[in-house]
């Protein structure tokens, strides 16, 4: 069987992989929130950095989504991934921090406005708006932002197609707190 500090690092390997390869099955995640009503809300977002050091994920937004509101209403938040090829199922509870200027919206916003990508962030219109209502010029300026997500716990899950291995459950951070957890 593979020891804890092993796993966890072919996690946050994984995690690397992810944010630089397209197709990999963590690059996008499920991300779920709060409502400031109370309600569970949950949607899908690109990862696109990965800092080992400090744990923390980082993904864009346009700064008029509902989840900026979620998340500045209620930081806390859960990411879940699934890799169909290794069986794995990762949830990750964040703590996150929506950045909307500064040299980290800047440079970021400065490599994607000239991709196709940058017309999700100058429609006139903010996410889930009516289409009715939308005018044909652009946005005067981009609606960007920056979401940092440090990581608080990561729960492994490994589902197993032989009975003779089963399936395996660990909690992977804080370090210090790592331990195999039943299925």
């Amino acid at each position: 069987m593979i020891e804890l500090p092993a796993l966890a690092a072919r996690v946050r390997d994984e995690l690397a992989q992810a944010v630089s390869t397209r197709g990999h099955p963590w690059r996008t995640a499920t991300l779920a929130t709060v409502t400031p009503d109370g309600l569970p809300d949950a949607r899908t977002v690109v990862l696109r950095e990965w800092d080992a050091q400090s744990d923390e994920l980082l993904f864009f937004t346009d700064a008029r989504s509902p989840k900026v509101r979620h998340l500045q209403h209620q930081p806390q938040a859960a990411l879940v991934l699934w890799h169909p090829g290794l069986g794995w199922q990762l949830r990750m509870t964040v703590r996150t921090e929506v950045v909307f200027d500064g040299l980290a919206v800047t440079s970021r916003w400065a490599r994607l406005k000239m991709s196709p990508a940058a017309q999700d962030y100058l429609s006139p219109l903010a996410p889930g708006e009516d289409l009715q209502d939308a005018s044909p010029a652009g946005a005067s300026r981009p609606h960007f932002a920056v979401v940092h997500a440090r990581v608080l716990t990561m729960d492994w899950l490994s589902l197993s197609q032989s009975a003779d291995e089963g399936h395996r459950r660990a909690r992977l951070s804080p370090a210090e707190c790592a331990a195999w957890l039943q299925p």
